[in-house]
């Protein structure tokens, strides 16, 4: 690194320090349809007038590129942090393209799809490289004992990149936030509903004490 940029690397260090002004680079992980993209829509519609950040599907793996919003910035008794957050591609360990036909897309549009897919969690994985941290999303009417928790997680510990479980669709009669916590009691889980906004405000307060 050569001296100009080393020097403005440290004065924005400074700069930062003075102003007590926080950033962090925020990736949304998760399984195919656990509410990743429509957190990040809650979240640019509490914070942001940019509009949506991606599109919300039933069907598996509706996001297939990385989505990217900058410059975020929430607010949450007292404290204040910027954000820039990366909407990811749902992590799966095998994909199928047979799980797209039983939505009705056609033979070519599945594995077209299952191609996309395959390399939308590609992306994701090396996404994992340029965080400050993730906010991992986990359906909690579902069992989150799977082999897609298990090494996501393990991925992320042995990056050390801080994280936080996000047990969305508390909203629903038969969610059970208390089983993700019994299955990852090493992580801090903050119970929400991204649909309805249940629980909302101590996300955020989570998000700004646990990334500031």
């Amino acid at each position: 690194m050569g001296f100009m940029s080393s020097f403005r690397e440290n004065l924005g260090g400074w700069i930062r320090k003075i102003f007590k002004k926080k950033r962090a680079r925020i990736g949304l992980y998760g399984p195919p349809n656990a509410g990743k993209t429509t957190l990040a829509n809650r979240i640019l519609k509490d914070w942001s007038t940019g509009g949506a950040i991606g599109t919300v599907s039933p069907i598996p793996h509706e996001t297939r590129r990385a989505m990217r919003r900058e410059g975020l910035i929430i607010n949450a008794n007292g404290s204040s942090i910027e954000l820039d957050i990366v909407d990811t591609p749902g992590m799966a360990t095998k994909i199928d393209f047979k799980e797209f036909m039983a939505f009705g897309l056609s033979e070519a549009e599945s594995k077209k799809r299952a191609k996309e897919a395959t390399e939308g969690v590609i992306e994701a994985i090396k996404w994992l490289d340029d965080l400050d941290g993730v906010l991992l999303v986990m359906d909690s009417t579902e069992d989150p004992y799977t082999q897609v928790n298990v090494t996501v997680i393990g991925n992320m510990e042995a990056r050390k990149l801080p994280l936080l479980i996000v047990a969305n669709k508390m909203d629903l009669p038969n969610a059970s936030p208390s089983r993700i916590s019994a299955a990852f009691p090493q992580h801090s889980i903050v119970p929400i509903s991204a649909l309805e906004g249940s629980n909302i405000d101590d996300l955020y307060q989570a998000i700004a004490t646990h990334f500031g």
